[in-house]
């Protein structure tokens, strides 16, 4: 084998890697389009009623007894 014939055989294996590439990533690229299309969009989540604090920026006692009975259980755990 002589350093031409060589050169040519990397140069179609070149080529030919270079196209398959192309050709996958075409394809990727349309199948991407098309499920962009056939795909409905997400929905942002709807608004939910959330609890409002109450104005005097006191804490409800029943949260205060959940957020202490969970710290109390946590701390068990622990040891």
């Amino acid at each position: 084998m002589d350093l031409g014939s060589t050169l040519q055989q990397a140069a179609a294996l070149m080529i030919t890697g270079m196209l398959v590439v192309f050709i996958f990533l075409t394809v990727l690229v349309g199948l991407v389009k098309l499920m962009s299309r056939l795909v409905p969009e997400e929905l942002p989540p709807q608004a939910t009623t959330t609890t409002t604090p109450n104005n005097s920026g006191q804490i409800p006692g029943e949260t205060i007894a959940a957020i202490s009975a969970a710290v109390h259980k946590y701390r068990n755990r622990q040891r």
